[in-house]
């Protein structure tokens, strides 16, 4: 079974990218982030007809995240119960025995600016929801846009990064402690090439000289991350014309 996040970046944008990239990789199940798309206005029967159930939790111009499965979705929760919050940054779903759960966690814009605040609080919110979802459900996928690097080795220059969001000690504190619950990044399972990334700024030519951030992760639970045999990155639709300035993060279980 192959499982993917993906943060599109506009999905009224980028649909033809994505039905062209499930054509080409066929996974079982995809999170997508950013679809910036009322629920009236999403694609469902394009993505039907690609052959996969969706569930979807949108709002106008911003956030938005969809689950797309090969198979069938129960027990469908949107946003997380302990964190009322209007903007729509979590879906959650049961696949195949699996608690998938899908997150877009704020971006911060700058430390200590009110957004990073409230970054760090929500953050924390996820971490406590996590723990009682992980409680209930031992095989839970945790799988989405952090807009957080976890390690400098995940930050084409740190030094030019160093106090910066994305990489500060507070948010990389409070992504230690999501994971603490008990989930672990499956890319961290295997060996990696140096100077891989998930995302690259559009400006400047970042993607050309490969200077991004990986900062879109799967986290998985230890039942599966016994069952993960793969975890890759798949650059190939950032050099696509019109691309997301993401590319989708894919983990293979047994």
């Amino acid at each position: 079974m192959k499982i993917a996040t993906w943060n599109v970046n506009s999905l009224n944008v980028r649909l033809p990218h994505l039905l062209n990239w499930l054509q080409e990789n066929p996974v079982d199940i995809l999170c997508i982030q950013e679809t910036k798309l009322t629920d009236d206005k999403f694609p469902r029967a394009e993505i039907e007809a690609a052959g996969y159930q969706v569930e979807f939790s949108g709002q106008k111009t911003y956030n938005g995240v969809a689950i797309l499965s090969r198979l069938p979705m129960s027990e469908v929760v949107r946003n997380n119960p302990k964190y009322p919050d209007e903007q729509q940054r979590i879906l959650a779903a049961t696949i195949g025995g699996m608690r998938i759960v899908c997150a877009y966690v704020p971006n911060g814009q700058a430390v200590d600016s009110d957004k990073y605040v409230y970054k760090l609080g929500w953050m924390q919110s996820l971490r406590d929801w996590l723990a009682e979802e992980l409680a209930h459900n031992p095989q839970l996928a945790v799988l989405g846009d952090y807009n957080v690097a976890p390690e400098d080795r995940d930050v084409h220059d740190p030094a030019a990064w160093e106090g910066e969001v994305h990489v500060s000690p507070r948010e990389r504190a409070a992504l230690q402690e999501i994971m603490a619950v008990g989930l672990v990044d499956s890319y961290r399972l295997f060996e990696q090439p140096e100077k891989t990334f998930s995302w690259w700024d559009y400006r400047m030519l970042r993607f050309q000289k490969n200077q991004g951030l990986r900062i879109d992760h799967i986290l998985l639970s230890a039942p599966l991350a016994a069952r993960c045999t793969e975890c890759r990155i798949d650059r190939a639709p950032r050099k696509w014309k019109q691309p997301s300035d993401h590319a989708p993060v894919i983990a293979t279980l047994s």
